[in-house]
């Protein structure tokens, strides 16, 4: 399956895999070594620490590999037009709220709500693919179902 994203998320992925290989990585290999020098290992809390540490750091290093294996990286803009596509900035208005809100949609492992992005996989990001201006999408959440108008689609790069 391809993940999605774009060209400054994959790079943000390769960048956090080269520092865990050759900042972190060594660094708790050092720490170990260091806890293995005060003795008894069975009752070393900084030996533990460390072990727990590393087996995290090998578990992110094979997920960041994984992700960086499978990324479809797309460019940002190359879709631009009038239609809702991967890295459009959308104003919607809450039709019943009359609130509106602005998010950039973009691949699950660079959607952050609070920065104002979300996943393309998102109930939301789901139902806004496809859509031009003026479309009212439907969301079903557990509070009940919720209208959106589109307001603007936007291109950034």
């Amino acid at each position: 399956m391809r993940i999605p994203m774009t060209k400054k998320g994959y790079e943000a992925l390769k960048a956090e895999l080269e520092k865990i290989r050759k900042v972190d990585r060594p660094q708790n290999i050092r720490d170990i070594a260091e806890a293995r020098e005060h003795g008894d290992l069975r009752e070393n809390a900084e030996f533990k620490a460390a072990k727990e540490h590393q087996a995290f750091l090998d578990t992110r290093i094979t997920e960041l590999e994984q992700k960086l294996g499978q990324a479809e990286v797309i460019e940002v803009g190359a879709g631009a037009g009038d239609t809702v596509v991967f890295g459009a900035t959308v104003r919607i208005l809450d039709t019943a709220s009359e609130e509106e809100k602005t998010y950039t949609l973009l691949g699950q492992e660079e959607a952050d709500v609070k920065r104002g992005s979300i996943s393309v996989q998102s109930p939301l990001g789901r139902q806004l693919i496809g859509r031009r201006v003026g479309d009212v999408v439907r969301v079903t959440r557990p509070a009940g179902t919720v209208e959106y108008e589109i307001r603007d689609i936007v291109f950034r790069e």
